[in-house]
């Protein structure tokens, strides 16, 4: 039985071997896959582990020997999982690996909007600070959290860590799922808006003008989930007219991101790229997680499987 890694370099790119992998079955390789050579470097495979190379309907019905994909990852929309339901393949990811890291850096975009302090950084750097007049400065508003309104879209394990934290900032929640009437409700009462939720066939494009008319003026938004959650064109206009205070995305619609993403040239838009999930401990989760799927599948007791 053979394992086929797919793109292999964001999960180790260097610190975080594949010895529990390596461990179960024979273990080919590849750290990037380019879409032409997926079908020739998985013709031999049982098992697959990718991540962001997506696996459609068309490149599953030439892959006959396949019998797992193995997600390192949470997120599953980059396979057919329908598709591979109708194989008879299963598809398993990882769903806790990256809570703590994910709520962490999410925070960490929250409070940047707040506070500006990469940029004021740079400003000291340039030498703004030493030519002020005064002891101290600031060039963009200071915004105290707590008693402001956050609303958390998608409350699962990452939403409720996001949480937790905020509360302890002093910030109010309200929660929403997938009912487009709820979070119609808490957008509009919230200062802050963040997206935790999967992307769906149902859901992509759900922040548009019509979304984003309904937060409050000078409210924040950001987006730690999924880029395609968000049209992007219409999230640039909400900043460069000010009905936004400020973004910022850990994800766009296409990765890596495109130069005439309207985002990057977006007033007051905060972007990274897709870095959330990529503490080294959340990365050793995965691998470890992955390794356990993959051996539960051979054992003939799968588990974590999003296509039952």
């Amino acid at each position: 039985m053979r394992i086929v890694i797919l793109d292999g370099h964001a999960l180790n790119p260097g610190d975080n071997p594949w010895d529990a992998i390596a461990a179960l079955r024979d273990l080919k390789i590849y750290e990037r896959t380019p879409a032409a050579e997926i079908i020739s470097r998985s013709q031999d495979a049982d098992i697959i582990i990718t991540n962001k190379v997506a696996l459609t309907k068309e490149t599953l019905a030439q892959l006959p020997k396949l019998k797992l994909i193995a997600l390192p990852s949470t997120g599953y929309n980059v396979v057919d999982i329908a598709a591979a339901k109708e194989r008879g393949i299963p598809v398993v990811n990882v769903p806790t690996y990256g809570t703590d890291s994910v709520a962490q850096f999410t925070i960490a975009l929250l409070l940047e909007l707040a506070h500006r302090i990469g940029h004021h950084s740079d400003a000291v750097h340039a030498g703004k600070w030493s030519g002020a007049q005064d002891f101290c400065f600031w060039d963009t508003p200071q915004v105290e959290l707590a008693g402001k309104t956050l609303a958390i879209i998608g409350y699962g394990h990452i939403g409720k860590r996001v949480g937790e934290i905020a509360e302890a900032l002093g910030m109010k929640l309200l929660t929403a799922g997938r009912d487009m009437v709820k979070i119609r409700e808490v957008i509009a009462q919230a200062d802050v808006v963040t997206l935790h939720c999967p992307l769906t066939a149902e859901n992509t494009g759900m922040v548009n003008k019509e979304f984003l008319a309904l937060m409050k003026p000078g409210a924040f938004f950001i987006n730690a989930a999924r880029g395609g959650l968000i049209v992007e064109q219409d999230l640039a206009d909400a900043l460069n007219t000010d009905k936004l205070a400020g973004a910022a995305v850990d994800v766009v619609s296409f990765e890596p991101i495109k130069t005439d993403n309207p985002l990057l040239k977006a007033k007051n838009c905060i972007i990274t790229p897709h870095m959330a999930w990529g503490s080294f401990a959340a990365r050793q989760r995965l691998m470890r997680e992955t390794a356990n799927n993959i051996a539960a599948f051979i054992a003939g007791k799968p588990t974590n499987v999003v296509n039952l």
